[in-house]
């Protein structure tokens, strides 16, 4: 592992990475995550019952817009040309997964726009099915966003033209 760090000047203050001299690539990352949820919440969101509407679509659109716009919350990501992003679910009894994958042709990679969008895509289910899963406390004890990480990630190098 180097012993530089790129994110960092000499002096010891944060600074974005110098991409400008990077060749375009064909790039893909790919994120997965959870949420743990009640098994009748899981139930009415594959029975399309929930409350406030089709959760899997919704959550489908945060996915998307949280991929668009990560390089606006995270400081040193660069805003990049999103190609492509694909989103899909898994619902088992008791949770249900997304899976996010962002292409971009670009001088950086887009692993940060995939986690972003799982962990987005996943928020808004939570707050789709919050009145399913509240607790008489007003908690969520069953409720859990889990296991985020880049499941993949791929550079196809090679000089892209403009």
């Amino acid at each position: 592992m180097s012993e530089e760090f790129t994110h960092v000047t000499d002096e010891g203050t944060a600074q974005m990475v110098d991409v400008g001299a990077k060749e375009k690539s064909q790039r893909r990352a790919v994120a997965q995550g959870a949420i743990r949820l009640r098994s009748e919440t899981v139930d009415n969101i594959r029975e399309d019952t929930i409350e406030k509407g089709d959760v899997l679509t919704t959550a489908r659109l945060g996915a998307i817009q949280a991929v668009k716009h990560t390089w606006e919350r995270v400081p040193m990501c660069h805003q990049i040309p999103i190609t492509n992003v694909d989103t899909s679910f898994e619902l088992d009894d008791e949770t249900v997964m997304l899976e996010v994958a962002v292409e971009t042709v670009g001088k950086t990679g887009c692993e940060m726009e995939a986690i972003d969008g799982v962990t987005a895509g996943l928020t808004v289910v939570w707050d789709m099915v919050k009145s399913a899963e509240k607790a008489d406390d007003g908690l969520y004890p069953e409720t859990a966003i889990e296991d985020i990480r880049v499941i993949e990630k791929s550079v196809e190098r090679g000089g892209i033209e403009d």
